[in-house]
């Protein structure tokens, strides 16, 4: 099976339901990269990075690891993160969601630059006794390196207490960036490190060292890090000592996890690893991965989660269980045999949003802003979405985008709206997003001569075009648009109500432009890079008026929908 089939074959809604008992990855299809997998009593929770867009840290709860459900989104105000400005790729990463004695602790990174030399961010930890809030005010985290994490030493074996985790970044000319794990105790009652720092480990040849979770068990601590960079040659390596302080060992046999040096997988830049325990003994670990169309071809799903089974060796290292993978003991499996659970199936959901609840659904995100009446309404014109006109879609303070992730390579995105442009500042429609930089924007705006009009505008690195020819259309009808994306291929549509038939909307599109590897840009050799490529691709509402008028666009209803067909590229 080729990378590309592999993507065709697997993708469907990430609520769908796999054999009962096994588990199909991703489980979590699309833009959801950095896991953080939780249990608290029978209940499984894996957190993810969400970058700039909010609500930030998405959460995903299920029973028995092979069906998941999304539960929307943890930092849903301004207190807990004002994402304003943040650059592309920047904002909320790497949170992890931990708990003990009653209470949830997230502990995130809010990254306010990540080009060049420099990493800019504050680390925060929050509490609450409820993933459903109310959240305490962010306490500060140590914040001179990312990829925070908490660890409760709550085991028969601990002594109750918590301890920081998190990397630390090196700017210095002729040093490595990544220049090991940090560990301090967190006082919880304080909130606030307290204690000498240890240095604990600085990784192994793989390099890269970050994304650190601390475990244990059978009297060993297990240090689990990211390794290799973030993309085809990421990995999973785990160190352990009998101390927490340490020092940890590297496993000797090398990676726990990784898909580097075997293109022909499905999965790959596979890495970034967080694990879990069933109350029956099972172990899991869960990773991200990504899914080229093409052997290390672009990823237009981004950064995806993955579940994998593991055992344990007689002297005490983990494993990856399950059906032997073509690439070797290490590489991610496609198909996981489930843990010993009841199957806890959750609905699908509905390909159409009519925005007939006076809230958006988990689907949805907004881009760098919280949603505010000033801006979005459900209420103001029920059964429809209400959108006001903001900043340019190039723009990191304001654009009034409503989007939602691209979850399979072959889908259908369309939206009925109405409009009344008057100025070729003023545009509404539907959007295939990227970053301020990468998007496609099929819109209804304004021409002199015209009057009306509906427009293709392309946004590649920056440079804007308008590709194809303007379709005039006459004022007071309501309008559908509609993206048709086929693996590599995007095509952009239009009709009025009533009608059956499309229009074609400007020519075929290139999407890979809409990926991680198109993004970033700099030198591999150094590590310091002039753009980074983090997220995915987004299919989205969006109006603009430069205008300062504040235009509206209404929309009825938006459907995502997963067609299952399209182009099988071979190797």
């Amino acid at each position: 099976m080729t990378p590309a089939q592999a993507i065709h074959d697997q993708d469907r809604s990430p609520n769908r339901p796999g054999t009962t008992g096994t588990i199909v990855n991703p489980v979590l299809p699309g833009f959801h990269p950095d896991p953080s997998i939780l249990r608290v009593g029978e209940d499984y929770y894996i957190a993810t990075s969400t970058f700039e867009w909010l609500p930030g840290v998405g959460v995903h709860h299920s029973r028995d690891l092979v069906n998941w459900r999304p539960l929307g989104g943890l930092l849903r105000e301004e207190r807990l993160v004002d994402l304003t400005g943040r650059p592309d790729s920047g904002g909320v990463w790497a949170p992890c969601l931990s708990y003990t004695q009653g209470l949830f602790h997230l502990v995130y990174s809010d990254v306010t630059n990540l080009s060049g030399a420099f990493k800019d961010l504050r680390n925060h930890v929050i509490t609450a006794d409820s993933l459903d809030g109310p959240w305490s005010d962010p306490a500060p985290f140590p914040s001179h390196g990312f990829d925070p994490s908490l660890f409760h030493d709550d085991g028969p074996d601990g002594d109750g207490r918590s301890w920081a985790l998190w990397m630390e970044w090196d700017h210095r000319p002729g040093r490595h960036p990544f220049a090991g794990i940090l560990l301090q105790e967190w006082d919880r009652e304080r909130r606030q490190v307290t204690g000498p720092l240890h240095r604990i480990f600085t990784g192994t040849p793989l390099a890269h060292t970050e994304g650190p979770h601390l475990y244990r068990r059978d009297g060993w601590y297990y240090l689990m890090t990211a390794e290799g960079g973030t993309s085809w040659s990421h990995a999973v390596t785990v160190a352990r000592s009998s101390a927490l302080t340490g020092p940890y060992e590297a496993d000797p046999a090398g990676p726990l996890l990784t898909s580097a040096g075997h293109e022909q997988l499905p999965l790959q830049k596979a890495g970034h690893g967080s694990l879990v325990a069933t109350p029956g003994g099972e172990w899991y670990l869960a990773h991200l991965v990504a899914r080229p169309l093409s052997p290390l071809g672009r990823c237009v799903l981004g950064r995806e989660t993955a579940l994998q089974r593991i055992e344990w060796t007689e002297d005490g290292w983990p494993r990856l269980g399950g059906p032997p993978a073509p690439g070797g003991d290490a590489s991610p499996r496609s198909t996981v045999p489930g843990p010993a659970l009841a199957p806890a199936p959750v609905p699908e959901r509905p390909d159409r949003d009519h925005f007939d609840q006076p809230f958006l659904g988990t689907a949805w995100s907004t881009l760098r802003r919280h949603p505010r009446a000033s801006w979005l309404s459900l209420d103001e014109r029920p059964g429809h979405l209400r959108l006001r006109g903001g900043q340019s879609l190039g723009s990191t303070h304001g654009p009034s985008l409503v989007a939602r992730r691209q979850q399979a390579v072959d889908f259908d995105f369309a939206t009925r709206f109405e409009a009344d442009p008057r100025s070729p500042q003023q545009m509404a429609g539907l959007v295939h997003y990227y970053n301020s930089t990468l998007w496609h924007y099929a819109h209804l705006t304004w021409d002199e001569e015209l009057g009306r009009v509906l427009r293709v505008g392309v946004c590649e690195h920056g440079r804007y075009v308008e590709p194809g020819t303007p379709v005039p259309v006459p004022d007071g009808h309501t309008v559908e648009l509609r993206l048709t994306c086929r693996a590599e291929q995007g095509d952009f549509a239009w009709r009025t109500p009533g009608e059956s038939a499309w229009h074609r909307l400007g020519p075929t599109l290139d999407v890979t432009r809409l990926s991680d590897e198109s993004a970033t840009r700099g030198d591999a050799t150094t590590g310091h890079f002039t753009s980074w490529g983090f997220t995915g691709a987004f299919a989205g509402l969006c109006v603009t008026d430069l205008t300062g008028s504040g235009m509206s666009a209404d929309f009825d209803w938006a459907e995502y929908r997963e067609t299952g067909q399209g182009p099988r590229r071979g190797v």
